[in-house]
């Protein structure tokens, strides 16, 4: 299935006589009802409702439960676009635990204004995405602020997912002499994000990694590869990651610079603007924290798994505990050979990219 970065307006635009949202799109009356029966429903479909809530059946006894809100500005960028990364960003939460993604809420935060082609893109692009990740949307909801206090639009999802892991998956399951593996290359999403915003031209455009792992993460588990930690690689990037997994464990994690891979063109960008690639955020990456003795199973599923453009590496082990129990170190080692400790990020390195 074409990702939602190939998604395009296939049908036409409905409320046609009206070109923007209005506040009347969120006041409960019959623009409203137009919005949501024109709009949404058309494309999300029609679950199973009993007054104001979706009636589902899940399957199991153990479920996950995820939530988060995007922000993301521009709304759409090269590889991407709110709505497919609000879709993204719930499914790999979810898949981080060691749940299948079943079933997603969406409420948007619409401003007055807002282009309603641009709503009827971004909607359509979420729906896709919905069925790349193999998820349904079942329940949502709608609100318009006033012009100039929304951004053009803000999304909340939220993601109920069936636990399949045999075994939990968290920091604390991080064992001493654990391969440390990421599925792809770094840094992309943030740079496409920081490209499109400030305006920038590089010889190639840089496309946002954007994209669910729910199925790479299936896909291991079922091949029987023991995952300790899963944990995505969104703000913060890697380093972000990397230290609160040594703080939550207590064990110091030992990496390699010239084993991560970062693509050349964002690496130039990186350096031109003065971003370190290992904390500039991702949408479609994960690191897993497995036995050695998996490592040659995990590295041939995220391989079969894996677009053309990513690159699965083992990029360092786990070392032994930290000296503190309260505390974990991450040291890198880098190009030319010298260690040095990898720190938490002081700051926000850029902005409203997710």
């Amino acid at each position: 299935m074409a990702s939602s970065s190939d998604f395009s307006l296939s049908c036409p635009i409905p409320l046609q006589n009206y070109p923007q949202v209005l506040l009347a799109h969120g006041g409960g009356g019959k623009l409203m009802h137009q919005l949501i029966e024109q709009m949404f429903l058309p494309i999300f479909g029609r679950a199973e409702v009993s007054h104001d809530a979706s009636v589902f059946a899940v399957p199991g006894d153990r479920l996950a439960l995820t939530t988060d809100s995007y922000v993301v500005n521009p709304l759409i960028f090269p590889g991407g676009d709110i709505g497919s990364m609000a879709v993204y960003g719930t499914v790999n939460d979810l898949a981080m635990a060691g749940a299948k993604p079943l079933y997603l809420s969406a409420g948007f935060i619409l401003e007055e204004g807002l282009s309603m082609e641009t709503l009827w893109q971004i909607v359509q692009s979420m729906q896709g995405a919905a069925q790349r990740a193999g998820v349904q949307i079942i329940t949502g909801d709608t609100k318009v602020v006033d012009r100039g206090k929304g951004d053009g639009m803000f999304i909340n999802t939220s993601g109920v997912g069936e636990i399949v892991s045999p075994t939990p998956i968290s920091p604390q399951q991080v064992r001493s002499q654990d391969a440390i593996i990421i599925n792809g290359d770094l840094g992309r999403h943030g740079i496409a994000i920081m490209a499109v915003r400030e305006g920038l031209e590089f010889e190639t455009t840089i496309k946002s990694d954007s994209a669910p792992v729910s199925h790479q993460v299936l896909a291991l588990l079922e091949a029987g590869v023991n995952l300790h930690c899963l944990r995505d690689l969104t703000r913060g990037g890697l380093a972000s990651t990397l230290n609160e997994i040594a703080l939550s464990s207590s064990l110091n994690l030992h990496i390699d610079e010239s084993l991560i891979p970062v693509q050349e063109d964002v690496r130039g960008a990186c350096e031109i603007l003065g971003f370190d690639p290992l904390y500039v955020a991702n949408e479609g990456r994960f690191v897993a924290f497995i036995p050695q003795s998996d490592v040659d199973l995990a590295l041939s599923v995220l391989k079969e798994t894996s677009e053309a453009e990513m690159t699965p590496s083992v990029i360092g082990t786990v070392g032994e505990k930290a000296i503190s129990d309260s505390s974990g170190l991450v040291s890198l080692k880098s190009q030319i050979g010298a260690s040095r400790i990898l720190d938490w990020l002081s700051g926000e390195q850029l902005p409203r990219i997710c």
